[in-house]
C-alpha cells in the first residue's frame, strides 16, 4: 500500500456494521468508528473531541466484520481516504468522505 493515501486510525464501532450482499456474491460492510483526542486547554482544563469515521470494507474483511465486530467493539483500521457523491430521493446531491479498509485488527480483548 502506498504512503500516498494511506490512513490508520484505531477507534470504537458507534453501532453494528450494516452488511450488504452484492449481486455477485461480494460483500460490503459498513460502519463508523469514534476516535478521541485528549488534551489540555489553556486554562489547563481536560479536554476530550471526539471524531467520526466513515468506513467501508469490501469482501474477505467485511466477511471477518460481519462475524466478529459489533458496537462499542475497538478496532484498529487501515485503508485508503475516498470522497464520492451521490443523490437522495429528493435529487439532493450529497457527499461523503469515507475510508475503505483493507485491514482490520480487533483489539479490547473478547
Amino acid at each position: 500500500m502506498s504512503l500516498k493515501n494511506s490512513v490508520q486510525l484505531i477507534g470504537n464501532l458507534g453501532k453494528d456494521p450494516e452488511v450488504l450482499k452484492m449481486e455477485n456474491g461480494n460483500k460490503l460492510a459498513k460502519f463508523s468508528i469514534a476516535t478521541n483526542e485528549t488534551y489540555r486547554k489553556k486554562d489547563g482544563e481536560k479536554t476530550t473531541e471526539t471524531q467520526w469515521h466513515n468506513v467501508v470494507a469490501w469482501g474477505k474483511t467485511a466477511e471477518i466484520i460481519e462475524k466478529y465486530v459489533s458496537k462499542g467493539k475497538e478496532v484498529a483500521i487501515r485503508g485508503k481516504l475516498t470522497s464520492r457523491s451521490y443523490e437522495t430521493k429528493d435529487g439532493e446531491k450529497k457527499y461523503i468522505t469515507e475510508v475503505v479498509c483493507d485491514e482490520l485488527v480487533m483489539l479490547g480483548g473478547k
